[in-house]
């Protein structure tokens, strides 16, 4: 499965935060990490790529236009993780995670359904949480079960918008390699934004770098990420290391800015 973005272009009212973006060659089994300041049209890169946001020039999978392709089906193919997307509803994480299995038609339960959602919540680690309510979660807690509703649903791509917001270092590690696993052994095309560059780094085949709505750069971790990169569009000075397994590795430094303040 190939997935290629051709001149996406959005507007807010008169505000146009996407501007001609695309990224061409996406496969089943990449991870492709998207980073950039914040305001950068990430999230809305990502709503118009699942569907959500009807936008100018258009989204192909496998050479065919998403738009052409029923939103139900869509909907099974590709599946869009927003930020803080659960409800404080007085529903279990179980219930929550099966539920989300209800997009694809009927609303019948069946005995796979019910296994899909053990297995998932087992191979995220947090099967334990099965009977607790949503709204009894940390921030940690509810960004792991919205993972797992994306992941239950099995589809083609999945689009992850910040998964490791709330999470300690620990949970970060633990769901990006599961991340890579997942695209590997189910040929799954993966799509994240991340602010840690250092992760994206680490777990990405392919970054693509957003800034003020335009795609600046498209490539391996090393192509995209450099010091001038860093300087000129995060203001930030850094120094680059390579990491064990041949990943650039950013050690902070100080803000480009940091001779203009006063105490």
């Amino acid at each position: 499965m190939q997935l290629d973005v051709r001149n996406l272009s959005y507007s807010y009212g008169k505000n146009k935060v996407l501007h001609e973006v695309s990224v061409e060659g996406m496969t089943s089994g990449q991870v492709v990490a998207v980073i950039g300041p914040n305001a950068a049209g990430k999230s809305t890169m990502f709503r118009c790529i699942a569907g959500l946001l009807k936008c100018g020039g258009d989204v192909r999978i496998d050479g065919v236009p998403t738009s052409e392709i029923p939103r139900h089906v869509l909907s099974q193919r590709v599946a869009f993780m927003p930020q803080d997307n659960l409800a404080n509803a007085r529903m279990t994480v179980f219930e929550a995670v099966l539920l989300s299995l209800q997009v694809n038609a009927s609303w019948r339960v069946s005995d796979n359904d019910l296994q899909r959602v053990q297995l998932t919540l087992a191979g995220l680690g947090i099967d334990h949480l099965a009977l607790r309510y949503l709204n009894e979660l940390s921030g940690g807690q509810r960004q792991m079960i919205s993972v797992a509703q994306a992941l239950v649903r099995q589809p083609e791509v999945i689009i992850l918008d910040e998964p490791t917001n709330n999470l300690d270092l620990q949970r970060q590690l633990e769901l990006l390699d599961l991340v890579r696993e997942a695209a590997a052994q189910r040929n799954l095309l993966s799509i994240l934004a991340l602010h840690d560059l250092n992760l994206a780094a680490r777990v990405a085949d392919q970054v693509v770098l957003l800034h003020e709505g335009r795609v600046h750069a498209y490539g391996t971790p090393r192509e995209v990420i450099s010091q001038e990169m860093l300087a000129s569009i995060f203001g930030v000075h850094a120094e680059l290391h390579e990491s064990p397994d041949g990943d650039p590795h950013i050690s902070l430094v100080r803000s480009v800015r940091a001779h203009e303040w006063r105490l």
